[in-house]
């Protein structure tokens, strides 16, 4: 049995601050509970006494004999910081409604909650809830609206207003929920404890989750990555905005808006992720109420062409396949239609199709196999619609588990009838074609199983890695200078032409003659992060001469233009021939920790922020994935005749980076910028590291 349980099943519930005023929420919860038809045994708590509804009121929890599954606390914050005591030692768990802490500032009275219960073994839902709702008992102890039908769609919210307004929504739109939760402040519980739980409940199919910010992102991953096959999550994750993106040292850092780490971590373990409220609820009711298509083909059968026309645009836009076997569509539809209509798809019923023909064209769609989703689109022509309704509802009740069909009903009054009809009788059904067309590309999404791929060993100089980062820290530098990140990525596997630090002329002359002709002359200093700006790099140098000159002119420039600058002297390495230019990094998200990113390279990067990102580490598998993402990717695979670029090259190198960053911490930005990748090989030119310095 799952820890959690009880506070889904709960066989006695106490409501600490129960009001005998109607219109309170403490009344409204000890309302809600009994009208649910909860059947265990409940505790209004209020210090008055008397009776609520019938129940008799206990002056205190204490006075109650029997310990308590759930208690819920309505009472506020500074009441609930007095209770929380007496209710943590008779509570296994705790919901707290009571808001007014952290979202608040209230940091230490929230803290306080939590501490109380933990030493009593006590678990804290919020604080800052509307309750819960569980289908299994079932109990609604929710301040919100009473009616809620029973289902097999799990909601989970971070926000209270949110969730109530979808108890109301999921009346309305005929939505069965299998559990209502609210999670709040997540003082305590956080959503992946709640996944885990609804992940293994019997009653759930689908779990729509809204949250706002993740504070544990790799266990959300890891539960997502964990879900049982039957199951399937809707998450929309509010805040696409770049206000998240941190100000920092590298172009990892800078370009790693928390959202376009969000994006990728749910593309890495298969979530699909809603971009409106509205999108979530048409998606999530949609996998709760159909089949998983058991293949691509879809076919659309429609009374407008126009109507069709549009429905096969949305399928191109969202990647739906239609069903284009001329042979068996003229099998399946030629003598349901008439002479001026049209078999192929979108099939084309034409304007005079009724109830009859609609009835006729959907049972040869559900029966015909090799066809595997149905959108049935009809334009309310003004005329009776009974024999039509009768017939959408009767056909789908017959093969509702054969394949998925979802309906479209354009038009007036008619139109809007079918669909509430549709919709009580469990029914996807839309006003918009385009609405119709995302869900079924959900329910697709929402089917398709992740496989990341595995991860393998790799050989690693651990020692001469900690050496490095060593001698950093020892003066107190957070910024590797670009010798010693070169070395870094060496030690881990990653091809580093031959490169030197020269203190002098002679020594730059020795390094050159050393590595062969022609060489690359750069500035080492933690303080010159853009060299080329200040005149600290020189390319092309042809012989010894040219490195004199070039040395010198170099510290000139660096003098000149940075004059507080520390030069620890200038790195020598190969003239490396032209390629393309790509970009490696990784930082560190507030959310998922470790993270990798992938791009078009160069000078170009900041300016076409063509990059992708993944949690690291990243398999091999899933990182040639996350190569196909990018736009420029066709660069890669050759284009004008030039030919294709060393693809497994790069994947080595992220893999390599993805397995670094997670073994050493203390990496929290990287940059390869550029890696130059040629038919064969990926090369390194330039790096930079920032680690984490004690304080």
């Amino acid at each position: 049995m799952h820890y959690l349980e009880p506070l889904f099943n709960p066989k006695s519930v106490a409501i600490v601050g129960a009001s005998h005023h109607e219109g309170k929420i403490g009344h409204t919860v000890v309302k809600n509970i009994v009208e649910s038809g909860y059947k265990g045994k409940i505790y209004p708590v209020n210090p008055k006494g008397g009776e609520i509804l019938g129940l008799k009121v206990y002056k205190n929890i204490l006075e109650i004999e029997e310990d308590i599954d759930v208690a819920i606390i309505t009472v506020p914050a500074n009441v609930a910081v007095n209770v929380i005591d007496d209710v943590a030692k008779k509570a296994k768990f705790i919901i707290v409604i009571t808001s007014g802490f952290s979202e608040v500032g209230n940091i230490e009275g929230e803290k306080k909650l939590v501490e109380t219960a933990k030493k009593h073994g006590s678990r804290i839902l919020g604080p800052n809830v509307f309750g819960i709702y569980s289908a299994k008992p079932p109990i609604n102890a929710t301040f919100g609206p009473s009616k809620i039908e029973k289902g097999n769609i799990a909601v989970v919210s971070q926000s209270g207003a949110l969730g109530i307004a979808m108890i109301g929504r999921a009346s309305e739109e005929n939505m069965g929920l299998s559990a209502m939760v609210s999670i709040g402040n997540k003082a305590d519980l956080t959503e992946v404890e709640i996944l885990s739980y609804l992940f293994q409940d019997e009653y759930t199919r689908v779990v729509f989750l809204y949250i706002e910010g993740l504070e544990n992102g790799r266990e959300f991953l890891d539960i997502i990555r964990k879900r049982p096959p039957n199951k399937s999550i809707i998450v929309l994750k509010a805040g696409r905005s770049k206000a998240g993106a941190r100000a920092v040292a590298s172009h990892t850092g800078s370009l790693a808006g928390s959202d376009a780490v969000f994006d990728a971590a749910f593309r890495q373990v298969g979530i699909l992720r809603a971009d409106s409220l509205e999108d979530g609820l048409n998606w999530v009711t949609t996998v709760a109420l159909s089949p998983a298509p058991k293949g691509k083909n879809v076919v659309i059968i429609t009374n407008g062409g126009g109507l069709g026309v549009i429905a096969a645009d949305a399928c191109e836009k969202y990647g739906l396949h239609l069903f284009d076997d001329m042979e068996v569509l003229k099998k399946t539809f030629q003598d349901v239609m008439p002479e001026f209509g049209s078999y192929k798809n979108p099939v084309d019923l034409t304007g005079q199709a009724g109830g009859k023909e609609y009835r006729e064209a959907l049972e040869r769609a559900f029966k015909e196999d090799s066809i595997h989703a149905i959108l049935a689109l009809y334009c309310d022509r003004g005329d009776s619609i009974e024999e039509l309704k009768e017939a959408l509802i009767e056909v789908h009740k017959k093969y509702r588990n054969v394949k998925p069909a979802l309906y479209t009903l354009f038009g007036g009054e008619g139109a809007t009838s079918i669909i509430q009809a549709l919709k009580r009788e469990g029914i996807p059904a839309f006003s918009d074609v385009e609405d119709a067309v995302s869900s079924l590309y959900a329910l697709y999404k929402v089917n398709e199983r992740k496989d990341e791929g595995e991860l393998e060993e790799i050989e690693m100089d651990e020692e001469k890695i900690k050496e490095v980062i060593e001698n950093a820290r020892k003066e107190r530098r957070n910024k590797l200078l670009s010798h010693e990140a070169k070395e870094i990525l060496k030690a881990v596997g990653i091809d580093v032409p031959e490169f030197y630090l020269a203190k002098s002329i002679d020594d730059a002359i020795e390094a050159a003659n050393k590595i062969g002709y022609p060489v690359v002359m750069k500035v080492v200093s933690e303080d010159i992060i853009h060299k080329t700006d200040v005149g600290g790099v020189v390319l092309n140098i042809e012989d010894e001469k040219e490195v004199a000159e070039a040395f010198e002119a170099i510290m000139e420039n660096c003098k000149r233009n940075v004059p507080h600058a520390n030069i620890r002297g200038i790195e020598i390495s190969k003239m490396l021939p032209k390629g393309i230019e790509t970009i490696v990094g990784s930082t560190t998200d507030a959310s998922f920790g470790k993270v990798v990113m992938f791009g078009l390279g160069g000078i170009y990067v900041e300016v076409m922020k063509d990059v992708t990102f993944r949690v690291a580490p990243v398999p091999k598998k899933e990182i040639r994935r996350m190569i196909r993402e990018i736009e420029s990717y066709p660069l890669l695979m050759g284009v004008r005749g030039e030919k294709r670029k060393d693809i497994d090259a790069i994947v080595d190198t992220i893999y390599r980076v993805g397995l670094l960053v997670d073994k050493f911490k203390e990496i929290v930005e990287l940059d390869i910028n550029p890696l130059i990748v040629y038919e064969k090989g990926a090369k390194v030119v330039d790096a930079r590291m920032v680690i984490k310095v004690e304080k």
